[in-house]
């Protein structure tokens, strides 16, 4: 499609039917916009910086770039929708008593809801011109972030998230491929300086460089997406986070522009911004599955996030939350008895613990979790913090 007038009122258009969907950003690029990409992906799965991601490792020919995942693709349409909180999303870090889930988890399923609003957009497109279009929403093999910095939406800040000087760091996005060639937006530069407020912040010591993110360290990796028991390294740093991480973003100092969302399924649940830990460990698999319905959180399962509850409990300094974990020590899931184990190690002396161990160990038969019993009783870790 060339530039005419009828083109650029057909993209006003758009813009003005993305703008009364609730998106906050829109841009066009070119789908070979980013030839960099096949070289940036390679890197990143050579380093072993993906570990345990799959996914990104299943299809990298098509990843790669727009038109390997479809040929014919000409143009990416970029949007964004703000989920900025109305407050500090790190102000119940450190309560022994609660758990920190991740902003984007507190309510809907952001997949879902951009998903069908960007249909609407890309039907709108097609019935005016006749284009081919195509729908993604994080979940096929689309570098979402590299082209939306080629659209011009914001930038990839030095904790590797997109950064928009209107949204901060709060910006969900979603790409519409069309055959047509439309007029694309610049690229937006970047735009950090010598902030380094995201690396600094980091719990794991995640970014091994500015712009390069370790996801094996990262907190949202290992609590949303690593499968097995969480590496004995982090889980203190970890603290009281159960779902995801946010400190990387919160710290941005392009926050201060956004402004709390207004999309009434990305506000908070009440009950999600600090649920009761001990609440949340005595969920079983029916009752997760009903308390996180529509979130995010219900994607992992119980049992992995139940072994999150477990670090959170053991990092607690709070005598009652002893009480929490013990019943989980019996828990069906292997996942959970480990980290259970882990948990009361971390409020009980060695004598205490052989204790447990005479009641629930000596009958284990799950060999991680009989490794974590060894390694609890060879410490007693955690004994002199409650005495």
């Amino acid at each position: 499609m060339s530039e005419t007038l009828a083109g650029r009122r057909m993209i006003d258009e758009l813009k003005t039917r993305a703008n009364a969907l609730g998106f906050s950003a829109f841009g066009i690029t070119r789908a070979d916009a980013r030839p960099d990409l096949p070289e940036k992906l390679q890197t990143a799965l050579a380093s072993g910086w993906l570990d345990g991601m799959d996914w990104m490792a299943s299809a990298p020919h098509r990843r790669a770039t727009p038109q390997r995942l479809w040929k014919d693709a000409k143009s990416v349409i970029m949007l964004g929708i703000d989920y900025t909180p109305d407050r500090d999303p790190l102000e119940k870090l450190g309560d022994g008593k609660v758990g920190v889930i991740s902003v984007y988890a507190r309510n809907r399923d952001y997949h879902d809801l951009i998903k069908g609003r960007l249909k609407e957009i890309a039907g709108l497109l097609a019935r005016r011109t006749g284009a081919e279009v195509k729908v993604f929403v994080d979940t096929a093999p689309v570098m979402e972030k590299p082209l939306a910095e080629a659209a011009g939406l914001g930038w990839q800040g030095k904790n590797t998230v997109l950064i928009s000087r209107q949204s901060g760091a709060w910006l969900f996005l979603g790409a519409i491929f069309t055959d047509l060639d439309l007029p694309a937006d610049a690229p937006h530069e970047e735009m950090c300086g010598s902030c380094t407020r995201c690396l600094d912040i980091c719990p794991t010591h995640a970014f091994p460089a500015p712009f390069r993110l370790d996801a094996s360290r990262c907190i949202a990796y290992l609590t949303n997406e690593h499968q097995g028991p969480i590496p004995l390294e982090f889980r203190e740093a970890i603290g009281n986070r159960i779902y995801g991480c946010d400190d990387c973003l919160a710290v941005c100092p392009w926050n201060k522009f956004a402004r709390a969302t207004s999309e009434a399924k990305l506000r908070a649940r009440e009950d999600l911004n600090a649920p009761l830990l001990a609440e949340l460990a005595e969920l079983d698999d029916a009752a997760f599955r009903k308390f996180f319905a529509g979130s995010p959180v219900k994607r992992i399962g119980r049992d992995r996030f139940l072994r999150n509850v477990m670090i959170a409990l053991g990092n607690a300094r709070d005598r009652a939350a002893r009480a929490a974990i013990a019943p989980r020590l019996s828990d069906a899931s292997p996942l959970v008895r480990g980290a259970a184990v882990w948990a009361i190690s971390r409020h009980l002396g060695r004598a205490d613990l052989a204790v447990l161990w005479r009641r629930h160990g000596g009958l284990e038969s799950d060999a991680s979790v009989l490794g974590e019993w060894r390694t609890a009783l060879g410490t007693g870790a955690g004994a002199a913090a409650l005495e």
